[in-house]
């Protein structure tokens, strides 16, 4: 691997991280619903929408949170009961990086989803699983399978 493309993939990482361990995907904005909407005609619901990339407010920011910062790397989050993250990364990430990508975004959930046990699945372009971090918050260790 030449000196540029082992730079590149470094900076790539080092730039993720940041971005995701400085920055708060939970702050203090709030969502109003407009109520005054009438219901689509195939049955769906406002509700079906909102849950899309996570099943909770704070779940659901932070799953948009993680799409967009991830500067083209993750294509589609979602979390669920705020201690399960998935994750669909683009084909710009390399199979060596996938588990430096997965101990970003355990960081990252911690942080916003402090003091439990956090599992991240990493799945391929195609949405097959490539990928699971467990973190468990006793021992603070993240285990890889």
């Amino acid at each position: 691997m030449s000196l540029l493309q082992q730079s590149r993939k470094i900076l790539t990482v080092l730039v993720l991280i940041l971005v995701l361990t400085i920055t708060s995907a939970c702050g203090s904005r709030t969502v109003a619903l407009d109520r005054t909407t009438t219901q689509p005609a195939n049955g769906s619901t406002l509700a079906y929408a909102q849950i899309e990339r996570g099943n909770s407010p704070s779940g659901q920011t932070f799953g948009d949170w993680v799409v967009k910062t991830s500067q083209g790397l993750i294509k589609d989050a979602y979390v669920r009961d705020n201690n399960k993250l998935g994750v669909v990364i683009s084909p710009k990430v390399r199979p060596n990086e996938v588990r430096t990508l997965a101990r970003s975004l355990v960081e990252g959930f911690r942080k916003n989803f402090p003091n439990q046990d956090l599992t991240v699945l990493v799945y391929a372009p195609d949405k097959q699983l490539i990928l699971t971090a467990q973190y468990d918050v006793q021992s603070n260790q993240i285990q890889y399978s």
